[in-house]
């Protein structure tokens, strides 16, 4: 967030809650002011994976009082939103916020873990430029420079258009 914002610290905090990442998705997927009705509606049935029209007014209603009573007075006091007459808007800082969230699925690593290796990689393949020990008749030297060079492009290619269907208010369902 902007200057006037707290640390990284205090902003993943307020992200950390699931209600809280989902209105801010919300608000960000109608790019409007938002009826805390309709907010909270939205919010109970990702929580619950059902349809709008299957959620009960109990599960509403649960929504719909903790979004009021602690979650929107919460990112009101960051200045991510405006809350005044039930209605949600986003701050114009939080609009244009670019949130990404590392959603890592449980059969894969995550990208610094990945990088890391692939940091090593290259300085293994250094090495053994260095001491004579990788073949430089086939592959001059810097023909495995520009192995690796390619490995970390691909790797941030693909680094970033995951990231990108990972932005808060970019897919259908919140991530």
């Amino acid at each position: 967030m902007g200057a006037s914002h707290g640390s990284h610290g205090e902003i993943f905090e307020l992200l950390s809650n699931r209600r809280r990442r989902y209105a801010i998705h919300y608000c960000k997927r109608v790019d409007e002011p938002v009826e805390l009705g309709d907010l909270a509606e939205q919010v109970a049935a990702w929580e619950l994976d059902k349809e709008v029209q299957e959620l009960t007014s109990a599960e509403r209603k649960r929504v719909y009082t903790a979004l009021q009573q602690t979650h929107l007075p919460t990112l009101e006091r960051a200045d991510v939103v405006e809350f005044e007459n039930h209605t949600i808007e986003l701050t114009d800082e939080a609009d244009a916020l670019e949130i990404y969230l590392d959603i890592v699925p449980a059969d894969s690593i995550p990208w610094g873990v990945y990088y890391l290796g692939l940091s090593v990689l290259g300085f293994v393949v250094l090495a053994g430029v260095w001491a004579d020990v990788v073949p430089t008749e086939t592959i001059p030297p810097l023909g495995w420079a520009g192995l690796v060079l390619g490995a970390v492009t691909v790797s941030a290619i693909a680094h970033v258009l995951t990231s990108r269907r990972y932005r808060l208010g970019e897919m259908e369902r919140p991530p």
